[in-house]
């Protein structure tokens, strides 16, 4: 059919706004002053179908600014349920915001239910400036997904913590997509972490790294690129801490949290972390429960809490070495990402200066740059200018602003206000974790009264002379705070109905479990390097147990006590007992002084690591492996030192050199694993150590040498690994052989002998093997309860 000529078609030069509700377009032209968008048909002149249910009645006003439109939420007056986001940012209905031609709103933040809103003016010249969000085709065809795929389809999602080839989707015989898992980090879909594979629903929402994609038709598209942060915590109570605290912290903003001492600042930086439980209240990450959803974004947070989460032996670059390669996939180029984070955090001159050779704020700016491998958009710090002089305090925040500038949101407690200006938010808490006031700080000062522009005299008005006075100005304040315009300004037009994303469902996403195999080679190399570098600790370690051996003749006089003589001697068998005993002793003196502190000294790096990605199991076994290594060459010198001063006895079961070496061994190893169960049941070094004395004395008094066990004494003996050393040493030199036959006396009566036989010193395999299981038995039973111990402090 062909068209006769007629009339041209007639183009509009108006504005217009396209709506895309999961595939269902509407589009509707602007032509008025003033129009309103919605359900109801009553309230809004651009009425859209009553299943729009995500839609409110009157959901947004556009009113024409110049040549464009400015949206405000709901009426302009009362906010609609679900919102108008633009890139995260919650459009508010006092302010809105100016549209541009090509501006995308999303009504609603559930990926699986929003609504996509355009702004399209013909007659503007000017593009808004905002990313191109990507897609592609799933039909008839292998996708890749990842930071360097390298198939023929391809999506690529460009992050640090994303894999190289991360996942892959493909149809299956029926027709469905499925999506495969190559990563280390993980792919979650619809809140759930895939464990191989998973089959895409339509609508699925799939997370990989910052990324959101959503399954469309055959299309899968990027909906978020996860560099705008928003954080809403409403309503958050801790009891005793925390008073009904609500914030809205927008994307890219410097937000400093500050307050006197004890007003809950650490805790309520924990808590919008969300790993401080909170008795009521939740913390909002784009809209999703951030405690609930943790595991998804655990690797996406950064934290660098108030001490130093550094091994002080190791240089710069080898400390963010370690973490980027615990931290992001294997096949990340770690020199580069390396190399780039030092130039990030100022620090390129000082890669190879050790780390307790910095001065504090350079160890902040490592700690920093262990937080930036993995590029978070979230980055939460804890007094990180404490104890630095003002020219460090403001190098420090210019830092931070910097970071802030790159589209970072971030939230710091300090004590310091002297640079505090530089930050787009200030939270002030009082006394009771009470909100005194959240806004910008030229508003804040015009809050307080302050003339002076010394935020320090905040300080003084909300702390008086007596606790009483304190609490009530505080109080006062709070309440003056919450009803105040400024309130609404900064809080109120940004939070309540609508800002949590509906749940896929009520289960909590699982933790994405890293390669046990991988994390022990890593952290086995980085504690094995660390003690090698502590030459004092490594020398005291080898030394102490030869030393304090060899020793031992001197005390003698040159007896063999070790070797029974031609002539019966009934001092023989004690003396003989006491020097293995003095072998017990010196290697549980050794073994636990190596590993007291192994746990507690790096208690804060743990947490961190923990909180990301570190696994349990390889934490404590590459402790095991390096001080097993340590503990094997300690034996190896103990026992060369023993065969070098003491006359070697000739035992029927095993060769003397080699029974000395397992039984010293496995005391080394046995007593090293209660000095892990110890370090990780006190809470620092100096408990450590005081702990010491009150460990070996038990070992001593029931190790069946000193004293005779009898009763419930004999009981206790099995729980003390000195007394199944000294058994296994009495079992390879015959102690039992060393006791003389029995002397009788004129009147008939036995002679008192100083030691009688006994079955703890058969010279029996099956003795042999009993004492040596029973110390691989403690060493088990000690490690799992220090596991047991490290699994309990875990926040998830």
């Amino acid at each position: 059919m062909i068209r006769k000529p007629g009339k041209p078609t007639v183009v509009s030069t108006n504005p217009f706004i396209v709506l895309n509700n999961k595939g269902q377009i509407k589009r509707f032209e602007l032509k008025e002053n003033q129009h309103f968008l919605g359900r109801d048909p009553e309230r809004a002149d651009l009425v859209l179908p009553d299943d729009w249910g995500v839609i409110s009645g009157c959901h947004a006003v556009l009113r024409k600014e110049g040549d464009d439109y400015r949206i405000h939420d709901g009426d302009g007056y009362k906010r609609s349920t679900n919102g108008l986001f633009f890139n995260h940012t919650r459009i508010t209905p006092t302010e809105g915001h100016r549209l541009e031609n090509a501006t995308e709103i999303h009504i609603g933040q559930n990926p699986q239910n929003l609504i996509q809103l355009r702004y399209f003016n013909p007659s503007s010249s000017q593009t808004a400036t905002q990313p191109l969000l990507h897609s592609i085709s799933l039909k008839n065809q292998s996708v890749e997904l990842g930071r360097e795929p390298s198939g023929n389809a391809v999506l690529q999602l460009d992050a640090p913590i994303v894999s190289r080839r991360h996942a892959t989707i493909d149809a299956d015989a029926q027709g469905r997509y499925i999506l495969q898992d190559h990563s280390q980090n993980g792919v979650f879909v619809n809140g759930q972490k895939v464990t191989g594979s998973a089959v895409l629903q339509p609508g699925a929402m799939i997370r990989i790294g910052p990324f959101t994609l959503v399954l469309r038709g055959d299309d899968l598209m990027i909906l978020d690129q996860g560099d705008k942060i928003r954080l809403d915590a409403e309503n958050l109570v801790i009891k005793g801490r925390l008073d009904d605290i609500s914030l809205a912290i927008e994307p890219r903003q410097f937000v400093a949290l500050v307050g006197g001492s004890g007003t809950g600042k650490s805790t309520l930086l924990k808590a919008l972390l969300g790993i401080e439980e909170t008795a009521s209240g939740a913390v909002y990450l784009n809209g999703d429960n951030l405690q609930k959803d943790f595991n998804i974004y655990r690797t996406q947070i950064g934290y660098v809490p108030q001490d130093d989460i550094l091994h002080r032996d190791l240089t710069v670059a080898e400390v963010l070495s370690y973490a980027a390669s615990l931290r992001l996939p294997p096949d990340t180029d770690v020199e580069q990402v390396v190399e780039k984070t030092l130039k990030d955090i100022e620090m390129s001159h000082w890669r190879d200066a050790l780390i307790k050779n910095l001065s504090g704020g350079q160890r902040k700016r490592v700690s920093i740059g262990v937080e930036l491998l993995a590029d978070p958009k979230l980055f939460f710090l804890d007094e990180p200018t404490s104890g630095l002089d003002p020219g460090l305090d403001k190098k420090m925040m210019q830092l931070l602003r910097k970071l802030a500038l790159e589209g970072r949101t971030i939230i710091l407690v300090t004590h310091a206000t002297a640079n505090i200006k530089i930050c787009d938010r200030i939270i002030f808490l009082g006394r009771g974790g009470r909100l005194c006031y959240f806004g910008s700080p030229d508003d804040a000062l015009k809050f307080f009264g302050i003339t002076t522009g010394d935020f320090a005299d905040i300080y003084t008005q909300l702390e008086k002379e007596t606790d009483v006075e304190t609490e009530a100005i505080v109080k006062q304040i709070s309440a003056n705070f919450h009803k105040s315009p400024d309130y609404q300004n900064y809080i109120g037009n940004y939070i309540g109905d609508g800002t949590q994303v509906l749940q896929q469902n009520d289960e909590t996403p699982k933790k994405v479990n890293i390669s046990p195999f991988k994390q022990l080679a890593i952290l086995s190399d980085r504690y094995f390097k660390l003690i090698r570098r502590d030459r004092i600790y490594l020398g005291l370690s080898l030394l102490t147990a030869p030393i304090g051996i060899a020793l031992i003749p001197l005390a003698i006089q040159g007896k063999n006590p070790l070797v029974l003589g031609s002539e019966s001697d009934p001092s023989l068998a004690p003396l003989a007992l006491r020097v293995l005993f003095v072998f017990t002793c010196a290697a549980i003196w050794v073994g636990l002084s190596s590993s007291l502190q192994e746990i507690v000294k790096e208690a804060t790096i743990y947490i961190r690591e923990r909180l990301v990605n570190l696994g349990l199991i390889p934490y404590l076994g590459s402790k095991i492996l390096i001080l097993s290594g340590l503990a094997l060459l300690q034996s190896l010198l103990m026992s060369l030192v023993i065969l070098i001063v003491f006359k070697s006895p000739t035992p029927e079961l095993i060769p003397w050199a080699l029974g000395l070496a397992i039984t010293t061994f496995l005391t080394l190893v046995t007593s090293m694993s209660l000095g892990l169960l110890v370090s990780a049941i006190v809470k620092n070094s100096s408990q450590a150590n005081s702990a010491l004395p009150l460990l070996l004395l038990p070992q001593i008094i029931f190790s069946g040498v000193l004293f005779k066990m009898e009763g419930i004494a004999s009981k206790l003996s099995w729980l003390m690994l000195s007394r199944w050393s000294v058994g296994a040493y009495g079992s390879l030199v015959n102690i039992n052989a060393m006791v003389p036959d029995p002397i009788y006396l004129p009147n008939g009566t036995l002679a008192p002998m100083p030691f009688e036989k006994t079955p703890i010193y058969a010279a029996t395999w099956d003795n042999l093997g009993l004492n040596w299981g029973i110390l691989l038995l403690h060493a088990l039973v000690y490690l799992i309860i220090t596991w047991w111990l490290q699994k309990r402090k875990d926040i998830f």
